[in-house]
């Protein structure tokens, strides 16, 4: 038979920025096999999020929530990994799943992996990924951690928000720090990518390390599956 009920929508809550948001990137519909709602969160800046912790910024993503909600979302995810700072309040006060960020799959992934291997994290700044941001994903301590600050491109057009961004290059700074992130932890089993700019390039990363990638886009689509199973009959 049909299925007559239609597939329910994600609710995006979106950094305050104008960088180019390419196939692949949570920001870009494109990504998506589903419905997803976006909500602006005004004066969130990636460098006020990811360098300042989104200090004061709180009540509006909440609110922001709040609307996607009453829009018609049934769960609600961010456009930032380094928003795992408020995973807690926003589950204490929006009444809907919430996923605020990719780190929150390290835990899962560490558990399917063979004896001795664990995931690693690949971040777009390591030097402003504290041991809260770890702690509040339940990201086990020593964790490995690489980044993308020493590429060329990805980091800074990310974090300084510029308007161009040069696909390849930032594909290159992905792949490097990944392979430098490999070569540094021998018992690296998998790698989580941090940030959601990343998922553009998680099959290159995959290919040159020869390990699984999860991102933000694998752990929303195990999300939607529980809230919108596959019909069968």
């Amino acid at each position: 038979m049909p299925q007559k009920d239609a597939p329910p929508a994600i609710g995006i809550l979106m950094l305050d920025s104008r960088f180019p948001r390419i196939p692949g990137d949570i920001g870009n519909e494109v990504t998506w096999p589903f419905p997803v709602l976006y909500k602006v969160v005004k004066h969130a800046s990636p460098a006020k999020v990811v360098r300042n912790r989104a200090d004061g910024l709180l009540d509006d993503f909440v609110a922001a929530g709040k609307a996607l909600i009453d829009e018609g979302a049934c769960a609600i995810t961010t456009s930032c990994g380094f928003l795992s700072v408020f995973q807690r309040e926003l589950t204490l006060r929006l009444p809907v799943p919430i996923i605020a960020s990719s780190l929150m799959q390290v835990e899962l992934v560490n558990r399917t992996l063979p004896l001795g291997k664990r995931a690693g994290i690949l971040t777009i700044a390591a030097s402003s990924l504290s041991p809260e941001h770890l702690r509040l994903a339940n990201v086990p301590v020593e964790t490995p951690i690489g980044t993308t600050e020493a590429g060329r491109e990805f980091s800074r057009v990310i974090l300084n928000d510029e308007t161009e961004l040069n696909v390849e290059i930032a594909r290159q700074d992905n792949i490097e720090a990944a392979v430098r992130l490999k070569k540094s932890n021998p018992e690296l089993g998998a790698i989580v990518l941090e940030c959601t700019n990343m998922t553009p390039y998680a099959r290159d990363i995959a290919r040159e390390t020869g390990l699984p990638v999860y991102s933000i886009e694998t752990l929303i689509s195990w999300l939607f599956a529980g809230l919108y199973p596959q019909a069968f009959s």
